[in-house]
């Protein structure tokens, strides 16, 4: 299988695929990971849309998901963050045979908790912002960077390629939409990691459906908000003990 994928790779060792959210690129979001490279193999695409990789409009989790099952080599751990969650999610489904493990950092998969009042009101809160800013993708950018816990302020002015990830953002298939493919998961031989951070409470409530349908193991990175790969350390030894345990 191949990808035309622009794709980053450092490191030894066992792969590692990490698959990036919105707005920011997988130089951006996965620097904080580098020190793992001394152990594992760090494979880093940039999903469609951003830096070299193919052009696109909006998000899409399905096609990404495609792109990243492409990817994917058997032995190969899959780490997912946010939006890119969603697409791991999807992407270990297709190739649940080749994977070691699966790990997630609060996907905003809310299908798997539509009804739940915190899920509902979160989402009502999100659509009211994304109308309010309809044609200002920067100034939507900021306010959902805010809304989000970011620790950091984001660049004035936006550097171009940070615009086009932001109106990529802004254009996305709902996450909502996505409908997650759990009997096959719970039915997957690899064990499963949720991670949550600081993040809107509704991304907790999504973690507690995987950690329950899934029997998924559950870790908490907090300090940086929602921008849980930006911890560094805290995330890195989560992972990297969910890795080594895996491959016992």
């Amino acid at each position: 299988m191949g990808s035309d994928l622009e794709v980053f790779t450092e490191g030894s060792g066992p792969r590692v695929v990490l698959v990036h959210g919105s707005v920011m690129g997988a130089p951006m979001v996965w620097g904080a990971q580098a020190p793992l490279a001394e152990r594992w193999t760090l494979v880093e695409p940039n999903r469609r849309g951003f830096g070299g990789s193919p052009p696109a409009d909006a998000e899409e989790f399905e096609r990404d998901a495609d792109d990243i099952a492409a990817l994917i080599e058997p032995g190969d751990h899959l780490v997912g963050y946010s939006y890119g969650g969603i697409v791991s999610l999807l992407a270990a489904a297709k190739r649940a045979d080749a994977l070691r493990s699966l790990a997630v950092l609060e996907p905003p998969a809310f299908g798997v908790a539509r009804g739940d009042p915190v899920v509902e009101a979160g989402l009502a809160e999100y659509d009211a912002m994304h109308d309010r800013y309809a044609g200002d993708t920067e100034a939507w950018a900021r306010a959902f960077a805010e809304w989000v816990g970011s620790p950091f302020p984001l660049p004035d002015p936006f550097p171009p390629p940070l615009l086009v990830s932001a109106r990529l953002a802004y254009n996305q298939r709902p996450a909502e939409d996505a409908v997650i493919p759990l009997d096959e998961l719970r039915a997957a031989l690899f064990p499963e990691l949720v991670v949550t951070g600081d993040g809107p409470p509704m991304l907790g409530r999504v973690a507690d459906v995987f950690e329950k349908e899934l029997n998924a193991e559950r870790a908490y990175v907090g300090g940086v908000g929602h921008m849980i790969p930006l911890a560094g350390g805290p995330l890195n030894d989560a992972l990297e003990a969910f890795w080594l345990k895996a491959s016992q």
